[in-house]
Order: C-alpha cells, then sequence, then structure tokens
C-alpha cells in the first residue's frame, strides 16, 4: 500500500537520532544480561577506561589556539556559559517543589544533574551551521562549556545534591581528577603529536567515542538492575519527567531566543546562542554521572537521555525554520527592544 504523501515530510521533520536507539538498545541488554559475578568488576573497569580514553580524545581535539582566538567574542560566551551555568540550575532547583507529588526524589536527583552538565558541541554546532549562524562561536561556546563543566559541574553537584544519589566525596573527587582531568589536560599536552593521527582516523576514533559510552551506560544500567533500582520508577513517573523537560527546553528556548535580542547581539551570534544556551551534553554527563553516582547512576543518566532526545528533535526543527527565514531575519536591525516575529530567531 502507498504511504501517505505527508508522511515522508513528517519524518523528516520528527528525526529519530540512530545513537538514541543504540543507548536505548544497551540499556535493554543490561536489563536482560547485565553483568553479575566476576563479569561487574570487569565491566566497571573497561568503563573507567573507556571515560578516561573519552576525555583524552577531547583534550586531544580541542585546538587551544582556536579556544584562545574566541576569548575575544567574551560577551557571547558568557552569555552562553550563563544559561548552562546559571539559568538551568535555577530551574533544576525550582522544580524542587515537584517532589514527590510528580516525581520521585531519585528523579528530580537526575534533573538536577541534567540542568548541571556542559552545552553541546558537535550538534550545537551542526544546527548552528544549518541555521546559517556564527559557526565559529558556537564551536568557541562549546567548548568553553565543556572545559568550564569539566571542574564546574562535579563542584554544582556538590553544592546541590549533596550526598544524594550517591554523591560527592573525596572518592568522587579522587575520580573526577584522575578520569576526568588529568586524561583531558594529557591530551591538551600531547596533541601536537597526536592530532594528525586523530586527525587521520576521524572517522573510526567517532565509533571509539560512541562506544565508550554505550559501556559506560551498560556498566551503569547493570548495576541499576542488580540493585532493583528500576522498580523504583513507573510508567506513569516517566511521562511526568517527559512533561516536565519538555517545559525546561521550552522555557530555555524562549529565554535564548529574546534574552539574547534584548542584549543587542546579530542575528548570526543570537542563533548560536539559542543551540548552545539551550542543550546539555549527553556525551559529557553520561561519564561524570558514573563518577559521581556510582551505583545510582542508571537513575540519575535517564532524564539527561530523555532531554537529550529531545533537544536534537526540536532543535532539527528549529534550525531548519531558521534557516528558511535568514534572509528576512539578516535584514533586520538590532535593537534594543523586541523586533518583527520574522525576524527573531
Amino acid at each position: 500500500m502507498r504511504r501517505p504523501a505527508f508522511l515522508p515530510h513528517l519524518l523528516s521533520r520528527v528525526p529519530l537520532d540512530p545513537y538514541i536507539a543504540a543507548l536505548l538498545g544497551t540499556v535493554l541488554v543490561a536489563a536482560l544480561l547485565p553483568a553479575r559475578g566476576a563479569a561487574a568488576p570487569v565491566a566497571d573497569g573497561a568503563a573507567t577506561g573507556a571515560v578516561t580514553l573519552l576525555f583524552f580524545l577531547y583534550g586531544a581535539r580541542l585546538s587551544t589556539r582556536e579556544a584562545l582566538d574566541g576569548l575575544r567574542h567574551w560577551r557571547l560566551h558568557l552569555t552562553v556559559l550563563g544559561c548552562t551555568f546559571l539559568l538551568f540550575p535555577l530551574f533544576g532547583l525550582a522544580a524542587r517543589g515537584l517532589v514527590p507529588y510528580v516525581l520521585t526524589p531519585r528523579l528530580y536527583d537526575g534533573l538536577l544533574f541534567l540542568c548541571l552538565v556542559p552545552s553541546t558541541i558537535q550538534s550545537s554546532i551542526a544546527f548552528t551551521s544549518i541555521a546559517r549562524g556564527n559557526v565559529a562561536a558556537a564551536v568557541c561556546a562549546g567548548s568553553f562549556s565543556s572545559i568550564v563543566g569539566i571542574v564546574l559541574t562535579p563542584l554544582l553537584a556538590a553544592l546541590l545534591l549533596g550526598n544524594n544519589g550517591g554523591g560527592f566525596s573525596a572518592h568522587s573527587l579522587v575520580g573526577i581528577v584522575t578520569q576526568l582531568l588529568l586524561p583531558f589536560v594529557a591530551g591538551q599536552l600531547l596533541r601536537r603529536w597526536v592530532s594528525g593521527f586523530l586527525t587521520r582516523h576521524k572517522k573510526v576514533l567517532g565509533y571509539v567515542d560512541r562506544g565508550s559510552i554505550l559501556l559506560v551506560v551498560y556498566a551503569a544500567f547493570s548495576e541499576g538492575v542488580i540493585r532493583g533500582i528500576w522498580h523504583q520508577v513507573t510508567p506513569v513517573r516517566l511521562l511526568a519527567l517527559v512533561g516536565v523537560e519538555a517545559v525546561l527546553l521550552a522555557a530555555m528556548l524562549a529565554l535564548t531566543t529574546y534574552g539574547s535580542r534584548r542584549l543587542g547581539f546579530g542575528r548570526e551570534d543570537r542563533v548560536a546562542i539559542v543551540f548552545c544556551g539551550s542543550k546539555k551534553s549527553l556525551a559529557s554527563g553520561l561519564p561524570m554521572a558514573g563518577v559521581l553516582f556510582g551505583a545510582q547512576a542508571s537513575l540519575a543518566v535517564l532524564p539527561l537521555m530523555l532531554f537529550h532526545q529531545m533537544q536534537l528533535m526540536v532543535c532539527a526543527v528549529l534550525a531548519k525554520r531558521y534557516a528558511r527565514d535568514a534572509p528576512a531575519m539578516a535584514k533586520a536591525p538590532v535593537t534594543g527592544g523586541l523586533a518583527p516575529a520574522e525576524s527573531r530567531p
């Protein structure tokens, strides 16, 4: 039977990320075949090694010169950092009133952790490019957010989460330094010798990146299954979580859109702020959750996984609309107030 003509168009507007499908498949494998007994420490050790490798590659890929050059656009970067590490956490703290009526304490801890992780790099750059925004600014803003997040996310977690869900302790501090910070610094120091190799094998190393994260997810969810954490989550609670995250994403998109215009940024910079300031990084958040939450990491990363897919779907639609409206928006003058609807990113 022939499909309706509108169906391909509809599917193109609501993209399904294959990597999210792989993540969900990993969760399913962990639920059916969790690492038990002697396999458990092997899985944990492999996940620890994967996190170390992941942050080494992050450090080795980031051009120090590009990062320093990007500092000249300091107003944009401060705006993105403010959205990521100030506005998001404030929304997370405000959601505390939803416990226990809408969210369980564990799901709330995961939602608050979601609000503390850095912004994305790859998808922010991709959407900014599609929307004809300032790609260079998006590269620098995403990179700065990731660098700052290595230090600031654990500190905010210590301040706002305390001992909830595994907590922040001397052991977690050592884990952050050894698994996240030191490998990143080592990647920066060795970049001049390994950057050529990384460039030549970019595609293969992309699979290493994603495979490392899948391994972290498997280890976290395996431990969660063994400890019976999933009996604490009902379908109603999951639907409630999705609704809360939809409101959170809508609020951040609105604030970055209208706030960047009120601050007097040009159209291309506003696009970069919208896509960098409203997003959260799954690649950075998952390894950090494993270090910070330990056995409770499976529930802690669930809100982040849901938010990641939601932001991809919504931002893909927005990027296409911004690209379509780009000529009209480029002609619109930048003023202190609100411009006509068609000129707003």
